[in-house]
């Protein structure tokens, strides 16, 4: 019999269907994966912005969590919004306790939109919690502020940044410049101190970038899943990415942010 090569993403809803959830199932599925989930909260949500949240009991978390890997297994894992401390905490532990290694943490706190989507508190829960069981952390130039403590504004900030949380945490870090205003939006993969990759990208001038984050760490997780290794992974998602931004800008869906165009390669 055949096997699917699975990735499960931990994430919000976004009835848009732009990000959150939505965003990383319609990725897994254009690079050739299988895609399940484990919703953390629902949000109200549409190219304008974020108009609530309902974050979902920790326990059922747990529930879904624990569904997904006692029966079906996965090869990877993409972490996005969690919003509650409790329930970063329980993710946590139930990945631990299933052995899962292989995880893509997109530490989500606030949407295209400007609207915050993690708990202030949930802030040290994720640090002390999750990003430790990380393979990869994707944060971008704001996030990497927050998770520092600190205003991170030029590309050298955007070096530094990715070397502190190196050395913060085992895993490799990519420090996206989305949020820089270079003619190029160059991220940077720190693996160690004697391994940083840079992956520069020219820059393209569209409205429809909501769900980028989300894409691109789904399509990472997507590749560590087919046994890429981390540099293939991430070369092959910003590719992926470029081309959702490209075919998306074309488009308009909504009178805010649009989403990219996850199924440019199939749909005619």
């Amino acid at each position: 019999m055949k096997t699917y090569t699975r990735v499960l993403t931990i994430a919000g809803s976004d009835s848009g269907g732009g990000a959150g959830i939505q965003a990383d199932l319609k990725t897994v599925s254009a690079l050739g994966c299988y895609g399940l989930s484990v919703i953390t909260a629902l949000t109200a949500q549409n190219t304008l912005g974020v108009s609530g949240i309902h974050s979902v009991p920790p326990a059922f978390v747990a529930e879904q969590l624990k569904s997904v890997l006692s029966d079906i297994g996965v090869n990877a894992v993409k972490i996005g919004m969690l919003h509650a401390p409790d329930i970063i905490r329980v993710i946590a532990d139930t990945l631990t306790g299933f052995g899962v290694r292989t995880i893509v943490v997109d530490p989500v706190m606030v949407a295209t939109s400007g609207d915050k989507l993690l708990q202030d508190e949930a802030i040290d829960a994720l640090k002390t919690h999750l990003l430790p069981l990380a393979t990869v952390i994707t944060p971008n130039l704001p996030e990497a502020g927050v998770l520092l403590n600190r205003p991170l504004n030029t590309f050298t900030d955007l070096q530094q940044a990715a070397a502190d949380l190196g050395r913060q945490y085992p895993g490799a870090i990519l420090v996206k410049g989305g949020h820089l205003h270079d003619a190029e939006s160059t991220d940077l993969l720190y693996i160690s101190p004697d391994e940083q990759i840079l992956f520069p990208t020219k820059r393209i001038d569209t409205p429809n970038s909501h769900g980028t984050g989300c894409t691109l760490s789904s399509a990472i997780a997507a590749g560590l899943a087919k046994g890429f290794s981390l540099r293939e992974a991430v070369n092959q998602a910003k590719t992926y990415l470029t081309g959702a931004l490209q075919a998306g800008a074309a488009y308009q869906l909504g009178h805010g942010h649009g989403p990219v165009h996850h199924f440019f390669s199939i749909w005619q």
